[in-house]
């Protein structure tokens, strides 16, 4: 059926309804004017004449109760059993109040009082009849007396006064506001919010409380017959499924814990969406408070529509907003990243599970996402490192593809890790110094072991979903996926160099630790500044750099004081910490015989970098000057021989040849390079082989 025939068909069947209630209405005002003496009054309602007055205090208490139709008198709990109430007719199947009556639990009365409650939002001739019958001209809404005076009962009733309770279903599943506080009950006007009386009339759009930015609607998706091949290998992808066939079957309120914030909440969805539910997809606002104000909102529209709620990440204080939505009747899946608490909702059935890693799947989403790339580079090596839910690589894969047409060219894979290191936690900012990779391995001049090895952390970064998930290759002990390695050699040998070229081959963004914010001289506080990082770390897609890591991660020494024993208590929190990690590391010593064996366990790389021989530091200094306009007499190979720099200082040396030339106006000499050369070896204290002037 289109749109248009469900509004025309809601629609009538609600006038309908509206019908037969003004014929009650019509039915109470000719009783009541018979005997009114003020009837006829035009400013009646607006005050009270002495024959009102003594009409009013001689009518007897039980007159109420004969206001309804001959043979229509109101049985006590013969509303409870069925939205078919006394005087509603046939109901009609395209009628959406059976519907409502049914998700929220409504009885015969109920629907009768919803139906007088809403009657002027529909229908603005019942204004003038209610102010009528209220005997108020202003008010011209129903109140809890004259609501069941049209049902045939009244407030004096208190199986009928007890619908009106906060707890009831009216009340309590946001279909009923009972205003004016300050009066009595009888006296409350009623009133049906708007969300209600457009789903009646057959609007199906977004409660207008919802539409803040925060709530999304996701469409229910056709049912699947039988699962893939490879969602059925996929551990999350079965693990959502599952999910969502329980909810579809009763309702369920479950926490999951993701090892990644966002990864969880796009595979539940999808899966719900595939079991046929719709998905309400809240994503808490701090600016909106704890979300628990819109709980009500929230659970109405996923009873209206029989959809499930899927909220994350969660606040900070999740209490009030995980008591609210876990009440039992609706499918809700809370998530994030902080381990479930049971005094959140401990009167519920709320549940915990661990999310499972949605690894498996990432590469076959990309592929869906991006479609083929005609063989450009290979996409599952551009995209291994990265460990992104379904969600994010959707966002990745629309923003690469939107980068690549403004720059004008094919999709490449510097598109795609642009794009995917943006969906990554940006907040180590906070904490270390962020190093935009600039060197690639064409720019490394090492021996072949520490280069192989370099190679060997690449490859490491890249697989080590599957080694260590999908094969399973992971030690117990609650040890992380992180990869860690150590770097060690002499000061300038290109130790943070290859850390830049690690994380730029992987496309990756690469942090840098600043040791004077992270070590403190109070006791404890240097273990909750590396935790931050640590945590960060674990969610961010970056290589973290400990460079001078001999200061955090030095030898444990015997107590003889209590200095000893906090800095013993620091190294062994770091060596619990690096169990769990589950990102990429790389630390840098100068000392390696410093750093405590119990650390080098733990490392999947130890990397020595040597002090470059002759052959090699002549490769370094081309490398430097590459791009330089040199003499055509330069003597490189002498140079090297001559001075024994390190890469550094000899990156340092062509910096001051550099300059020297550009002074002069000309390209760089065998002078300048001798003169830069020189200027490293007075610095680091050495005797200068040459004794002519620096600038000669």
């Amino acid at each position: 059926m289109s749109g248009t025939a469900v509004i025309e068909s809601a629609s009538g069947a609600l006038i309908g309804r509206l019908a037969g209630l003004r014929e009650r209405v019509a039915e109470l005002v000719e009783r009541r004017s018979a005997d009114d003496p003020t009837a006829a009054d035009p400013l009646r309602g607006l005050y009270v004449t002495p024959d009102a007055a003594r009409r009013l205090a001689t009518r007897p208490p039980s007159e109420g109760t004969g206001e309804a139709s001959p043979g229509e008198t109101y049985v006590p709990g013969a509303y409870v059993d069925g939205p078919e109430g006394h005087g509603s007719g046939p109901w009609d199947p395209s009628d959406r109040a059976v519907a409502l009556a049914e998700r929220f639990g409504l009885s015969g009365l109920d629907m009768h009082v919803l139906l007088a409650a809403l009657a002027p939002d529909v229908d603005r001739s019942f204004e003038p009849l209610y102010g009528y019958l209220n005997d108020d001209v202003g008010r011209r809404r129903a109140t809890v007396s004259l609501a069941l005076d049209l049902a045939g009962t009244g407030p004096y009733e208190p199986t009928a006064r007890a619908r009106f309770h906060p707890s009831a279903p009216l009340l309590s599943g946001g279909l009923l506001v009972v205003e004016d506080e300050d009066r009595p009950l009888p006296g409350r006007a009623l009133r049906v919010p708007e969300r209600v009386v457009a789903h009646l009339l057959g609007d199906d759009g977004l409660d207008p409380e919802l539409t803040g930015g925060d709530v999304e609607l996701l469409e229910a998706r056709q049912r699947s017959a039988g699962r893939t091949g490879s969602e059925a290998r996929t551990g999350a992808r079965a693990f959502a499924r599952r999910l969502a066939v329980l909810a579809s079957e009763r309702p369920l309120a479950v926490h999951l814990r993701e090892r990644r914030p966002g990864t969880a909440a796009g595979p539940v969805a999808d899966g719900l969406r595939r079991a046929g539910l719709p998905v309400l997809r809240y994503r808490p606002d701090g600016d909106r408070g704890d979300g628990a104000g819109l709980a009500g909102a929230l659970l109405r529209e996923a009873r209206l529509r029989r959809a499930a709620v899927v909220v994350g990440p969660l606040p900070d204080r999740p209490d009030a907003l995980v008591r609210s939505l876990a009440r039992g009747d609706v499918p809700v899946v809370f998530f994030g990243s902080e381990p479930y608490d049971p005094g959140w909702a401990p009167d519920s059935g709320l549940f915990a599970l661990d999310a499972p890693d949605d690894g498996a799947a990432a590469g076959e989403v990309w592929s869906t996402e991006l479609g083929s790339v005609d063989g450009r580079f290979d996409l599952t090596e551009a995209v291994a490192p990265y460990r992104l839910g379904a969600a994010q690589i959707r966002r990745a894969a629309r923003a690469a593809t939107a980068l690549a047409a403004f720059d004008g060219t094919p999709l490449t894979a510097a598109h795609i890790q642009h794009s995917a290191r943006q969906q990554s936690a940006p907040l180590l900012d906070r904490h270390a110094r962020r190093v935009r990779p600039a060197v690639g391995f064409d720019g490394l001049v090492l021996p072949p072991e520490p280069l192989a090895l370099l190679h060997e952390l690449v490859q490491r970064a890249r697989h080590r979903e599957k080694v260590l998930g999908e094969w399973r290759l992971r030690t117990g002990g609650g040890r992380g996926r992180g990869v860690v390695a150590l770097f060690a050699g002499e000061s300038g040998t290109g130790k943070t160099l290859s850390a830049e070229v690690v994380a730029g081959e992987l496309g990756l963004d690469l942090y840098v630790v600043e040791l004077s914010a992270v070590v403190d001289k109070y006791i404890g506080e240097t273990e909750k500044n590396l935790e931050r990082i640590f945590s960060e770390a674990d969610r961010t897609d970056a290589v973290l750099l400990f460079d001078e890591a001999d200061a955090v991660f030095g030898k444990r020494s015997e107590v003889k004081s209590s200095h000893d024993r906090y800095a013993n208590l620091e190294s062994a929190y770091l060596l619990q910490r690096l169990e769990a990690f589950d990102g990429i590391a790389v630390l840098t010593t100068n000392l390696r015989a410093n750093i405590d064996d119990a650390f080098t366990r733990r490392l999947d790389l130890v990397v020595d970098f040597p002090f470059p021989d002759a052959g090699q530091r002549t490769a370094l200094w081309r490398s430097c000057l590459a791009a330089s306009p040199c003499a055509d007499d330069l003597d490189l190979d002498g140079c090297a021989d001559e001075f024994e720099l390190s890469g550094g200082a000899i990156r340092s040396a062509a910096v001051t040849a550099g300059y020297l030339a550009a002074g002069r106006g000309g390209p760089v000499t065998g002078a300048d390079v001798r003169a830069g050369a020189r200027r490293e070896y007075r610095k680091m204290g050495r005797l200068v082989p040459d004794a002519s002037p620096l600038w000669d």
